[in-house]
């Protein structure tokens, strides 16, 4: 058992360390002010190769896995969650394909990820159904013109990245709207410039600015038989697609808690007050140990995450520890950028400082891919089911 990076990872944090601190952090505040989308940086990730982390190298990828792709994005996240979600949407939407699309597919779509040429997004979530997956009500017939094709209507929401994206992994209920069987559920690839795709409402958010997020409309989209991902029934895909994405989503928590916490530091170190600095009062000290030790803690959890990911457990009975890495590091970016705000004081709550900045984007980490509630349900699932147990 070794706790170290490989060299090769260690060569990448290296890398993606300073480009982040060159081109990423002077950026950072006027992404989320200007709220527009940072192309600029999207070029420096691809000049850098780094779209293709997660991506196998026969398609144009540096097979670098979840792991690669979860050091890049804690490095980056630490003073951009708008540019850490640029990167991770290298991996959510593709992950159905690479699990379960045939070569075609994987070579057509995920391929021109890798190199910067495509960008694509993910659609599970409705109005009315975000934790609650079968309650979606987007609906797939089978095409009474083209044997095994598709179409597609209803709308999904939330989706980030939609704007830009070129191509969709949509998820449809295959059967009744009504339905509560896993096997209702499929997955689909759909291109942005086919028949009845629109972007619809966009959203006005809290803090992740910069990276589009809103409505995906499809009304009558025709889906031809090669764009359907895996089989028919495929409910079981979009878990596993999302269950091998909890150590990227928590590496985005992790950069942030130590953007945010060494900022602070840095701030406690300089800051006088009652003839010493703030950093001379043990109580100051006691809550940035804590905060360390619980940022040590997630990335434990979360580069092991990574690692099982890379090997293929994202099955039932691993989802205890991938869900423990998105819980513990995503509430601990809140955490952490609410003692940032708090070790700055009232300076912490001015925009002069990034501080008020990472405490809004912590809050979206808690939600998005399965809220904090929803991974302390499948971890307690897992504990009750024996899956996660000591004899």
């Amino acid at each position: 058992m070794t706790f170290e990076l490989s060299d090769d990872l260690l060569a990448l944090q290296a890398s993606v360390r300073r480009l982040a601190k060159d081109k990423v952090r002077p950026r950072a505040r006027e992404i989320d002010q200007t709220q527009e989308y940072p192309s600029d940086l999207f070029e420096v990730f691809r000049d850098a190769g780094l779209l293709g982390l997660c991506i196998p190298e026969d398609l144009g990828g540096s097979g670098a896995g979840v792991l690669g792709l979860t050091v890049a994005v804690e490095e980056v996240a630490k003073y951009s969650n708008t540019a850490a979600l640029m990167l991770l949407l290298t991996r959510l939407p593709t992950g159905p394909v690479l699990i379960a699309g045939d070569e075609e597919q994987k070579r057509r779509y995920v391929r021109g990820i890798a190199d910067g040429s495509l960008r694509a997004a993910f659609g599970l979530s409705e109005p009315q159904a975000g934790s609650d997956v079968m309650g979606m009500r987007t609906r797939a017939l089978p095409d009474p013109d083209r044997p095994g094709g598709w179409v597609l209507t209803g709308t999904k929401c939330w989706m980030s990245g939609v704007r830009e994206a070129d191509w969709y992994t949509v998820f449809a209920k295959t059967a009744e709207p009504s339905s509560r069987a896993h096997d209702s559920i499929s997955a689909f690839i759909v291109e942005r410039t086919w028949d009845g795709v629109s972007v619809g409402h966009t959203d006005k958010k809290m803090g992740v600015r910069g990276v589009d997020t809103g409505e995906l409309l499809l009304d009558g989209v025709r889906v031809p038989p090669e764009n359907v991902i895996g089989e028919i029934g495929g409910f079981r895909l979009a878990m596993l697609g999302l269950n091998s994405m909890r150590p990227i989503v928590a590496a985005r928590g992790i950069g942030l808690a130590e953007g945010a916490l060494m900022y602070a530091t840095d701030y406690v170190k300089q800051r006088g007050a009652f003839g010493k600095t703030i950093a001379d009062f043990q109580g100051i000290r006691w809550e940035i140990a804590k905060c360390a030790v619980d940022i040590e803690a997630a990335r434990l959890l979360t580069y092991r995450a990574a690692a099982m990911s890379d090997a293929g457990r994202f099955a039932k009975a691993d989802v205890p520890f991938l869900s423990m890495s998105k819980y513990f590091a995503s509430e601990l970016a809140v955490r952490a950028s609410g003692l940032a705000v708090q070790l700055l004081g009232a300076a912490g709550y001015m925009e002069d400082h990034p501080t008020e900045q990472w405490y809004r984007d912590a809050r979206q980490l808690t939600i998005v891919e399965g809220t904090s509630q929803v991974q302390l349900d499948l971890i307690g699932r897992g504990v009750l089911d024996g899956d996660l147990w000591w004899d």
